[in-house]
């Protein structure tokens, strides 16, 4: 399995030497693979413990991202790929599960690069992270990420309002506008950043309080011990500085899960589409709020985060494995 770490210093190191939004930029054709290989137990123990999954039986939504994003690292990393990791924010992610992972699978994990696209505030990349059993496609997620740089005047693709994906319908299919919320403040280190400021021009309409959630100042080591993601930024409030936050912020996936782990039956849950919004800094008191179609996560009149999610047709077909 790639380095984290090691992947982070290469991106430090590469990032100087690329100009994100220069003409005729191109993405390289490569694909990161990891064999199909057992999933390690204790790190899936940890996950859990960290994003309140009590389900022992399935995998969680989101961990699949989790095994593949040092693969999506290394992409991103790599001298041929046009935009500069350092600054890289994370602003959504779809997920699609197509039959219900378990614990004791040996998933073969693809991890590619799917399109650039124009944004107001920059270029956004689409990557690609795809689980396979025996061949099979059983889980897949579509993540944007921008790079922030000087742009022409005039309305991208990330300006026409909400992407393809209604709400409460879930994710759109491949290559499909996305619906983000670009960054507003300090770069950081890895594409683990969540996006400092909405873009929307329509307000999300506010979702009924659930539960109220105090989040300690150290839930960044503890989320990176878990997750392997150890970018500075979430660790502690003088790395974060660094990199223009005042604090450290939660991570975004570690946002994401959380709320999954919250909904009611969430191993029923098909397909969830989540845009960051602003980050979370640690500690904090946040609001969770859900209705049967999405979740919000809020503080103190800010959104930071918005999900949409879609139940499987079947619901006794999602338990027992089967599409």
């Amino acid at each position: 399995m790639p380095s984290l770490n090691a992947a982070l210093v290469r991106g430090a190191v590469t990032s100087p030497f690329k100009r994100a939004g220069r003409p005729g930029a191109a993405l390289p054709a490569d694909r990161a693979v990891r064999p199909a290989a057992p999933i390690a137990a204790g790190p899936l123990a940890s996950y859990r413990r960290i994003c309140g999954f009590t389900e022992p039986d399935t995998l969680p939504l989101t961990y699949p991202h989790v095994l593949g994003f040092p693969l999506a690292m290394r992409l991103m990393t790599a001298r041929r790929f046009p935009l500069p990791v350092v600054g890289l924010v994370h602003t959504w992610i779809e997920i699609t599960r197509h039959r219900t992972p378990r614990p004791t699978d040996r998933p073969e994990l693809t991890v590619y690069a799917e399109g650039l696209a124009p944004h107001r505030r920059g270029t956004e990349v689409t990557m690609v992270t795809e689980a396979r059993l025996a061949g099979e496609l059983v889980w897949e997620s579509r993540s944007g990420y921008l790079s922030r740089h000087a742009t022409h005047p005039g309305p991208g693709p990330a300006d026409t309002g909400p992407g393809t994906s209604p709400a409460g319908t879930g994710p759109g299919p491949a290559g499909t506008g996305p619906d983000c919320g670009p960054a507003g403040t300090g770069p950081g280190p890895s594409p683990t950043d969540t996006a400092p400021a909405p873009t929307h021009t329509t307000p999300a309409p506010e979702l009924p309080a659930v539960a109220e959630w105090r989040l300690p100042g150290d839930l960044g080591r503890r989320y990176g011990a878990a997750s392997g993601d150890r970018n500075p930024i979430h660790l502690y409030p003088l790395t974060a500085r660094l990199f223009g936050f005042p604090r450290a912020i939660a991570h975004g996936m570690w946002t994401v899960a959380r709320c999954l782990a919250e909904t009611p039956d969430p191993d029923e849950v098909h397909a969830v589409r989540a845009d960051f919004r602003a980050p979370v800094l640690l500690p904090a008191t946040v609001t969770y709020a859900a209705d049967a179609t999405g979740f919000q996560l809020r503080s103190a009149g800010r959104l930071h985060l918005t999900g949409r999610i879609l139940r499987a047709p079947d619901p006794a077909a999602a338990r027992d494995g089967r599409s």
